[in-house]
């Protein structure tokens, strides 16, 4: 395990290499611990699981040069007295992310067929999320929960993640809602399944109270395909019993693009949202 320094008193992260799994090939996992953390060692924090770790804290090794800023983000929320903070566990992608991140139940289901020959042809392999959020849950999680003074329960523990991230996200909340109790799904790639998806996931949500989500999307670029999916899943919401503001919330953001500076603009948004 490595460490990281930060500067401006923002916390510690530490870096597990080539973290080992049974499940596929070993991936780079970061680990945030929030200023203060090594000062009151009583103090226990919730924990937010986050995919494409990479791009998370470091703009040097983020994929577009730029990084969501999440130890800043959560900083200013410590400073402002909303959060005592959180652990951030950034898990890298790894070489098959779609496949790593795509709803796998959905492509083994009779009417996934058509859309998992085409993912296949696509990608190379068919979805392989179920071992993701495996390595999440089995290995993962009770390293987290053994090595930090984490909240390990179910309403402590969080996910959160962009574009397929988003969608990974939710179904790791559908898939594990006895691990999982909300989730930060920021510019969903709903087009990877269309209204079957949208259809698909709204199916399996867990009874309202019992969760809260968090959904946004901008007008720009990738993002310019969302509004009407997010709008379809919105209604399903609905139907379901969610109360918006209360058990889910949906933002627009006019102009955002698709990529990490449009995310690190907002992140704060999500982040109240799941920590308050």
């Amino acid at each position: 395990m490595g460490y990281i320094p930060l500067s401006d008193n923002s916390g510690v992260i530490q870096r597990y290499t080539a973290f080992p799994s049974r499940y596929f090939e070993p991936r780079n996992v970061d680990i945030w611990s929030p200023p203060g953390y090594d000062q009151d060692l009583t103090a226990r924090y919730p924990v937010i699981y986050m995919h494409d770790g990479q791009n998370l804290f470091d703009s040097a090794i983020a994929f577009t040069g730029n990084d969501w800023g999440i130890d800043e983000a959560i900083t200013r929320l410590i400073q402002q007295g909303y959060t005592r903070g959180a652990i951030v566990v950034g898990v890298w992608n790894g070489p098959r992310r779609w496949p790593d991140y795509m709803p796998q139940k959905l492509l083994e289901a009779p009417e996934g067929q058509e859309l998992r020959a085409r993912f296949i042809q696509e990608q190379g392999i068919s979805s392989r999320s179920d071992d993701y959020l495996r390595f999440l849950v089995e290995e993962l999680k009770p390293c987290i929960d053994e090595q930090y003074r984490t909240l390990p329960d179910q309403s402590h523990t969080f996910v959160m993640g962009s574009s397929m991230g988003g969608l990974a996200s939710l179904y790791a909340l559908e898939e594990y809602p006895q691990v999982f109790s909300r989730a930060g799904c920021l510019s969903t790639h709903w087009p990877a399944g269309g209204d079957l998806l949208v259809d698909y996931l709204g199916a399996r949500l867990p009874p309202p109270g019992t969760c809260r989500l968090y959904f946004d999307y901008g007008t720009a670029t990738l993002d310019a395909l969302y509004e009407p999916y997010q709008l379809r899943f919105d209604a399903i919401l609905l139907q379901h019993g969610y109360q918006p503001g209360q058990d889910w919330i949906t933002f627009k953001f006019e102009n955002a693009e698709h990529n990490e500076s449009a995310w690190r603009a907002r992140v704060e948004i999500p982040l109240r949202f799941l920590l308050n």
